[in-house]
C-alpha cells in the first residue's frame, strides 16, 4: 500500500437540456478544469475521473450503474452547475451503492460585479442547483459527504482527501477476508460478535482456520529463506548480544522468522487480509507470533490478538485510509494506568503485537519469557511510541447494530525507564480528561482492544460510518458526561 492512485473517484456534473448547447458547452469545460484540478492536487490521494456531464434521467441511471461496476472506482463526487431537476437523479441514486461526496461549490469564486448578466446566471446556478438535489438525496436517506467552498480552497481540498481515504478503506473491506487462526479467547465477550451481520452491513469474511493449517506451511519453509530473514532482522534492529549469531537465544529469533514467512504465506495464498490468533491455540507453534505479528501489519496486515477480528478488520481499513501519511497505526490495548491526580495517564501496550510503525527510533528486538500461553520464549520488537495527537477507535457489537467509538487522545514521551517491562508501550493523555474519557469509554461499551493511529482524526472516521451505516460515538474535548449519556440514549431509539 504505497499510494492509491490505482483508486478512481468519477466527477458527476448535473444539468439539463433546457440552456442550449452553447451554455452545455461551457458547462462541460467548466467541469473538466474542476476534474482536474481536483485530480492533479497533490493532498488528493485518489485519480479523479471527469465524466460526461449529465443531462437527463438515462444518462444518470447508466453512469451510476456503470460506476457501480466499476472495479477500481470506489466512490462518486457529484456537482449540480446549473439547476438540475431531481427527478432525473431519483432512478440512478436509488441504485447507487458507492460512497457520494456532494461538492457544493461554483465554477467561480467571485461575482463578477461589472460584467455579471442573466446569461452567467443561467449558466452558474450551483447555489439552488445544488440545494434541488440535495433535498433529493436527503428525502431518499442516502448517506453522503458534504463539501462546501470554492473548489480551489485548501478547505475543500483537505476534506476531499479525507472522504477519499475513507473511501478507499471502505472499498478495500468489500470482499476481503479475514482469518481467525484458532477461535475466541474463551469466555471473551468484546472480541466476539455476529460474523453473518458484519459480512452483510460492511462486506468482509471472517472464517476460523485450524492452527494446523497454519503450522504445517510454517514447518515447510526453508532454512534459506529463514536465514534470508534473520539477516534483514539484524540490518532492521538492534539485538542483543545473546541474540546474534551463537547467541544463547538464536533459535528462539529463527524461529520467529520461520514463523513470520510461514504466516505470511498462509494470508497471501489464503488471499488474506488480516488475521487474529489466539494463545489459547497454539497447538505445534513452538512461540506465539510476536515479531512475526508486528512486521506483518507494518506490512499492511490487519491483526488483533485473542480472536478479535472486528478490531483487525478496523486495523486493516485505517491502513489503508492512512497510506502514505505520516505516522503510524497499530493494534494497541489500554493496559494499565498512571493514577497521580496531578498527572494521569493511560500506559498502552500488549503482550508482544505492536505494530513498529509507531516505533520513535530504531526499534530493539528481544527474547524474554512470556508467562501466558505456555510456549518457548517469543521474540518481539521493544520500542516507545513517541508523542503527539492520536486517536484510538473501537469498532463493537451492540447485539442490534455495529458501533465504532473513537477517543482523541495526546501521547507524551515516555521518560521512566522500563527495564523490567520488553514490550512495545506508548504514553497517552485521554481527552477531554482521564476520569471523563474513561467513564464515556465505559459508558459506550468501547473494548480493550483499540486502533491506535497517528496519522487519522476523528473526521475520517465519521466519513466511514456514513458509508458503513453504523453508529459513531467520539469522545474528544468537548465531551460531557450527562450529555454523553442522552446521546447514548437518544442512539438507542434512533438506531432501533
Amino acid at each position: 500500500m504505497n499510494n492509491l492512485k490505482h483508486l478512481e473517484v468519477w466527477f458527476l456534473t448535473g444539468t439539463q437540456n433546457l440552456y442550449g448547447e452553447e451554455t452545455l458547452k461551457q458547462v462541460a469545460i467548466h467541469s473538466q478544469e474542476v476534474a482536474q484540478f481536483l485530480d492533479q492536487a497533490p493532498s488528493i490521494p485518489v485519480k479523479v475521473i471527469f465524466k460526461p456531464i449529465l443531462k437527463s434521467s438515462e444518462e444518470i441511471y447508466e453512469t451510476i450503474t456503470a460506476a457501480n461496476l466499476a472495479v477500481n472506482c470506489i466512490g462518486i463526487i457529484t456537482w449540480m452547475h446549473t439547476f438540475s431537476p431531481a427527478k432525473m437523479w431519483a432512478r440512478g441514486l436509488s441504485q447507487l451503492k458507492k460512497p457520494m461526496l456532494h461538492l457544493h461549490t461554483q465554477f467561480n469564486r467571485n461575482i463578477p460585479w461589472s460584467t455579471i448578466d442573466m446569461d452567467f446566471m443561467n449558466l452558474n446556478q450551483s447555489a439552488h442547483g445544488d440545494r434541488e438535489f440535495g433535498f433529493m438525496v436527503s428525502r431518499m436517506r442516502i448517506n453522503r459527504k458534504v463539501v462546501v467552498g470554492f473548489w480551489q480552497d485548501e478547505k475543500v481540498l483537505e476534506d476531499t482527501n479525507v472522504w477519499a481515504r475513507a473511501a478507499a478503506g471502505w472499498n478495500d473491506w468489500q470482499g476481503a477476508k479475514f482469518a481467525r487462526i484458532g477461535d475466541n479467547m474463551r469466555f471473551v465477550a468484546v472480541t466476539d460478535g455476529d460474523k453473518v451481520e458484519a459480512e452483510m452491513q460492511f462486506g468482509f469474511s471472517v472464517n476460523t482456520y485450524g492452527v494446523g493449517d497454519v503450522v504445517a506451511i510454517i514447518n515447510s519453509i526453508s532454512q534459506t529463506d529463514v536465514d534470508s530473514l534473520v539477516k534483514e532482522y539484524e540490518e532492521s534492529y538492534t539485538l542483543s548480544s545473546e541474540l546474534l549469531a551463537d547467541g544463547a537465544k538464536r533459535e528462539s529469533v529463527v524461529e520467529a522468522a520461520r514463523i513470520e514467512l510461514g504466516l505470511k504465506k498462509f494470508l497471501v495464498d489464503g488471499g488474506f487480509k488480516g488475521f487474529t490468533d489466539t494463545f489459547e491455540d497454539l497447538h505445534g507453534m513452538v512461540q506465539l507470533p510476536g515479531i512475526a505479528a508486528q512486521r506483518l501489519m507494518q506490512q499492511g496486515f490487519g491483526f488483533a490478538g485473542e480472536g478479535d477480528w472486528k478490531t483487525a478488520a478496523l486495523l486493516r481499513a485505517c491502513k489503508v485510509m492512512a497510506t502514505g501519511l505520516k505516522g503510524g497505526t497499530a493494534f494497541m490495548e489500554d493496559y494499565t494506568y498512571h493514577f497521580d491526580p496531578q498527572n494521569p495517564m493511560v500506559l498502552g501496550s500488549h503482550m508482544l503485537e505492536i505494530d513498529a510503525s509507531l516505533a520513535q527510533g530504531k526499534a530493539n528486538l528481544e527474547v524474554h519469557k512470556l508467562g501466558i500461553g505456555g510456549k518457548a520464549d517469543p521474540a518481539r520488537l521493544v520500542f516507545n511510541v513517541a508523542s503527539g495527537k492520536a486517536i484510538n477507535a473501537s469498532l463493537i457489537d451492540m447485539g442490534n447494530r455495529f458501533r465504532l467509538i473513537v477517543n482523541e487522545v495526546e501521547a507524551v514521551e515516555v521518560e521512566h525507564e522500563l527495564p523490567k517491562l520488553p514490550v512495545a508501550r506508548v504514553l497517552w493523555k485521554p481527552l477531554p480528561d482521564m476520569k471523563t474519557a474513561c467513564t464515556a469509554w465505559i459508558y459506550a461499551g468501547g473494548a480493550h482492544h483499540t486502533v491506535y493511529s497517528q496519522s487519522l482524526t476523528t473526521a475520517y472516521f465519521r466519513d466511514f460510518v456514513k458509508m458503513a451505516g453504523i453508529e459513531l460515538i467520539t469522545i474528544d474535548a468537548n465531551t460531557e458526561i450527562n450529555q454523553f449519556e442522552k446521546e447514548l440514549k437518544w442512539n438507542e431509539i434512533a438506531y432501533k
